[in-house]
């Protein structure tokens, strides 16, 4: 079926339909547009999204992606941004294969339509000319027949009339023959217009307009074929990317089953175990029989030379209790400000020392009785050193050691210390290399640079590795302590006259690592006895008795001091008394009068006499 030989009289309605053959691709290509906008704003936002859910760098959320779920997560988030991608894929596919071809073969098909269109018009009017010539011969040749037709007549009447002289009438004949002439000129005028506009009329619809119409209609079919492989590259662009999506769902369900919750349950243990024992059985209490609990009772000596059982929490080692304290609770041991003593002259008490050790005047209670004392009041420090500790701790600063940290996790830290100090030794060890080279080449070849220039930069490297590798030895030999390859002390190394070496003023300098600090820092340090007998120091001493100190000189006061704050011990001007703690920097001496009374006073109201031989052990 042709639209040339079916549709030769629908110029008009040819003209509006191929426009809106037109406009319906047109409208084609902005829904594909659209749809490239929608597939790019997509793939934003999904690329936004797994960007939120990323964990940030040197941070908390980065620690926590060891687990096996948070890499399952993290490789979810990964693959959804190749999943992003294919979406900026299809946008890109389908501008370059849709939008584009089409934008460019409608502005063609606009041209092509317009020329067809063109030739259409240009054969109405060569059509309609011929058809106005056929016009106006017909009525000139109608209008010279009447004429000559009237001057036929005139004649014949000129003719007929005996009064018209002879001349008149060969006038009359004579017009009568030119009009008859003309209107047989007319006529022969006609008839070839005539013959020529059916033969332009036959060519004009059996011809020129059936081709023009054809070449519409091949194109109008064009136009259909080509918005139908448009739609199928709209599919196929889709259906390119399905095997990649799905590798990325594949890629994501092959995370998923990698989630162990066995190794997952491993890594908590490994990043919260503190390496502490659990705390042991608390003995029984017996109040049927009065106990009397003396300084001696806990005195490492005597419990060893009376053979009496040494009183312990139960177990090998005493047990920690720590742990089970809140941590508001482990904070208040800061909240009291060191204030300093007072001077000399004055007789007014001095200033409580914060968290000082427990007043001699009180009582031993049972065990029962002093942890609930604990549990209601503010634990107490029997060491300056641990105050200063905490009080830096609080403040934000973190021992190098990291003996703030429990035993495991501080191994985990030392080891990860020791294994970036390598990492920045090799480091530096290489950039030497490499500087030696470049001076070995320079010694070669002179033109190149001065040897001389490197020599500073080659010392300033040596410098850092030598610096960086004692640092490593320091940190190695904390790590060697805390995973116990070092040899423990020996008892005699770790006594002094029977009593722990912990108690005199080179431990006690120290004494933030002896003993457990408010934080929850700690040093654990265990010695074995001959009879198997274990000994630790525990968070705070409140739970068990402190070991009496050895004297370590006498003192004389110069002045009355009364001593009544808690943690401190008055005295009377002449007195003479023992030094079992000297002063460490912040203005009190601890002193003790018997066994049973000991305490601090300040340091400008008594003149001390140190025993050499006990200071230099």
């Amino acid at each position: 079926m042709s639209w040339g030989t079916e549709l030769w009289d629908q110029f008009d309605n040819l003209e509006k339909h191929t426009q809106w053959g037109i406009d319906i691709l047109e409208k084609y290509i902005k829904f594909v547009k659209e749809r490239t906008e929608i597939e790019l704003s997509y793939a934003k936002q999904l690329r936004n999204l797994a960007k939120k859910y990323q964990p940030k760098k040197n941070s908390k959320e980065e620690e926590e992606y060891r687990y096996t779920a948070c890499k399952a997560f993290l490789s979810t988030l990964n693959e959804m941004n190749d999943y992003a991608g294919q979406h900026e894929v299809i946008s890109e596919n389908m501008t370059s294969n849709i939008t584009v071809e089409l934008a460019r073969y409608v502005q063609e098909l606009k041209q092509e339509r317009k020329s067809y269109f063109h030739d259409g018009r240009k054969a109405q009017q060569h059509i309609e000319i011929c058809w106005k010539q056929l016009e106006s011969s017909k009525r000139r040749f109608e209008r010279d027949c009447k004429e000559a037709d009237r001057a036929q007549q005139y004649f014949e009447k000129m003719d007929a009339d005996i009064n018209v002289t002879k001349a008149d009438v060969e006038k009359a004949r004579q017009q009568a023959q030119v009009r008859h002439q003309m209107a047989e000129d007319s006529k022969a005028d006609y008839s070839s217009i005539l013959q020529k506009f059916n033969h332009e009329q036959h060519e004009y619809y059996h011809t020129h307009i059936p081709n023009i119409f054809q070449k519409i209609q091949e194109m109008e079919e064009r136009r259909i074929v080509r918005i139908g492989d448009s739609m199928k590259t709209y599919a196929e662009v889709d259906r390119q990317v399905i095997p990649i999506i799905g590798k990325c769902l594949d890629e994501i369900v092959k995370a998923a089953e990698s989630i162990d919750q066995k190794n997952d349950s491993q890594l908590v243990i490994e990043a919260y175990k503190s390496g502490f024992e659990p705390p042991g059985d608390i003995e029984f209490e017996d109040y049927t029989q009065p106990m009397k609990r003396t300084v001696s009772d806990n005195s490492l000596s005597n419990s060893r030379g009376e053979g009496k059982p040494e009183l312990k929490f139960g177990g090998k080692s005493k047990g920690k209790l720590w742990p089970f304290i809140k941590k508001n609770k482990l904070m208040s041991l800061l909240t009291s400000p060191h204030q300093p003593p007072p001077p000399p002259p004055a007789s007014a008490s001095p200033s409580a020392v914060p968290n000082g050790p427990q007043s001699p005047k009180q009582q031993k209670e049972p065990l029962s009785h002093r942890f609930n004392e604990f549990m209601t009041s503010k634990p107490k420090i029997h060491c300056f050193r641990s105050l200063k500790r905490g009080l830096s701790l609080k403040l934000g600063a973190t021992p190098e050691d990291f003996s703030n940290l429990p035993p495991e996790q501080r191994r985990k830290k030392l080891q990860q210390k020791v294994d970036e100090l390598n990492k920045e030794i090799q480091k530096e060890m290489d950039q030497r290399d490499a500087i030696t080279k470049m001076k070995d080449v320079y010694l070669k070849n002179p033109q190149m640079g001065d040897p001389a220039s490197l020599d500073h930069k080659l010392t300033e490297v040596s410098q850092n590795i030598e610096k960086l590798r004692l640092e490593s030895q320091k940190f190695e030999a904390w790590l060697a302590e805390v995973e116990g390859r070092l040899p423990a002390r020996s008892e005699q190394a770790r006594r002094q006259s029977g009593m722990f070496d912990a108690q005199n003023p080179a431990t006690v300098n120290n004494c933030a690592q002896d003993r457990e600090s408010p934080d929850g820092s700690y040093t654990e340090e265990q010695s074995q006895e001959g009879e198997g007998k274990v000994l630790a120091t525990d968070f705070d001493d409140e739970f068990d008795e402190e070991e009496p100190l050895p004297a370590i000189g006498t003192c004389k006061a110069l002045y009355t001091f009364e001593g009544q704050n808690e943690g401190t011990i008055s005295v009377v001007e002449g007195e003479t008394l023992y030094v079992i703690e000297e002063d460490k920097g912040d203005g009190w001496t601890r002193i003790r009068r018997n066994e049973d009374e000991e305490g601090y006073v300040p340091t400008s109201y008594v003149e001390v006499y140190l025993d050499k031989n006990a200071k230099d052990s």
